[in-house]
């Protein structure tokens, strides 16, 4: 399947967002009695991965997008992976404020897409 660079771009950076909430976030609740090092470690060894995924989403999407459109979609993106992370995997409750700033982001698309 030959999939166009305009949805591989955003494909990747889910995948890569997906790496990056575990790395800067899983920690708290899997190593919260270990040492502040070991955590870190273990993030870079996870953020890797995330790397390895949005160095090519960002070159591949450049070509399609402009770099303040990758941006807002980056953004988008990651409050999208967030959202399920924080309430499934680290029981926090849903808040309406999640809403409302998903919301305001709702508005950066559109600006930054707008013709």
């Amino acid at each position: 399947m030959n999939l166009p660079p305009g949805l591989i771009s955003p494909l990747l950076l889910v995948a890569s967002n997906i790496f990056m909430t575990f790395a800067w976030y899983g920690h708290l609740k899997n190593m919260s009695t270990k040492a502040w090092w070991m955590a870190a470690l273990v993030s870079w060894g996870i953020a890797l991965f995330e790397y390895l995924l949005q160095v090519p989403a960002n070159r591949i999407g450049y070509g399609v997008y402009s770099l303040a459109q990758l941006k807002i979609m980056q953004e988008v993106i990651t409050l999208s992976v967030f959202l399920p992370f924080a309430m499934f995997y680290m029981g926090q409750p849903f808040k309406l404020d999640y809403l409302w700033a998903g919301l305001c982001l709702v508005g950066a698309v559109y600006f930054m897409f707008r013709g």
